[in-house]
């Protein structure tokens, strides 16, 4: 699949009402430095050219909401915004139904995700040709150890280390996640109909054997998803001056 026959299509999946985010508006739209969340995104899938459409998904309460930010931050490339639903997988299934070009490739990122840069969307974009999805990701930092509860004959309502896994072959997997279209759909159709939910788009395409390839994402990509979150983003927001690219 080469990026120049197919359009591309962002899904923008921020439905979500933030319960660990603790404010008083659902955390699409809390602001960060003078801006909502979800329009350092919008604004950064703007600005990238390889894109053609940009599909926001959000709460049905907040539509008008994400409406008149559109409007007001001039994000052009949106068409249509679309209701969320119960869970993220749900959310991103929705904005599927919006995408009229079966060629289309897919572009999913985060809403709650200000801070991934134009570098690594373009590569991820241009890296799906000849694979059945592109994720970005980082190496992880920390050791990961696999854990489980104590024997029940113990009687001990504990948690112990089952074992520890080798660092080195282990990513922190991140947004943005590219597809093809009827790759991304087709899974996502065969994980509703089996009642599966993973815990991102990408394994429900590895569930149906698809071969999907890691591009470098960024440290700082982070997503915000408690109110600590907030104070790390204003922290690269100062280190970066002028803001994320």
């Amino acid at each position: 699949m080469s990026r120049a026959d197919n359009k591309v299509v962002a899904l923008v999946p921020a439905a979500g009402i933030g319960k660990r985010f603790g404010a008083d508006k659902n955390k699409p739209f809390f602001v960060l430095a003078g801006k909502p969340i979800i329009i350092w995104s919008l604004e950064l899938l703007q600005s990238i050219s390889e894109i053609d459409e940009i599909i926001p998904v959000v709460k049905e309460d907040d539509i008008m909401t994400a409406a008149e930010l559109i409007e007001e931050y001039v994000i052009s490339k949106v068409k249509q915004i679309m209701p969320g639903g119960k869970e993220r997988q749900d959310s991103v299934y929705n904005g599927l139904q919006a995408v009229l070009d079966s060629g289309s490739v897919v572009l999913i990122h985060d809403g709650g995700r200000p801070f991934a840069d134009a570098d690594m969307i373009i590569e991820a974009i241009h890296g799906v040709d000849g694979w059945d999805g592109v994720v970005t990701g980082v190496p992880v930092k920390d050791t990961i150890k696999e854990a489980g509860p104590c024997s029940q004959d113990s009687g001990a309502d504990e948690t112990i280390v089952r074992r520890t896994l080798e660092r080195d072959v282990l990513y922190a997997i991140q947004t943005p996640q590219v597809f093809p279209y009827r790759v991304i759909r087709e899974a996502h159709e065969k994980a509703r109909g089996e009642r599966f939910y993973g815990t991102d788009d990408a394994s429900l395409v590895e569930r149906c054997g698809g071969r999907i390839k890691i591009v470098a994402g960024s440290y700082c990509n982070i997503k915000i998803t408690t109110p600590e979150d907030i104070f790390i983003a204003e922290a690269l927001l100062k280190i970066r001056k002028l803001g994320p690219r």
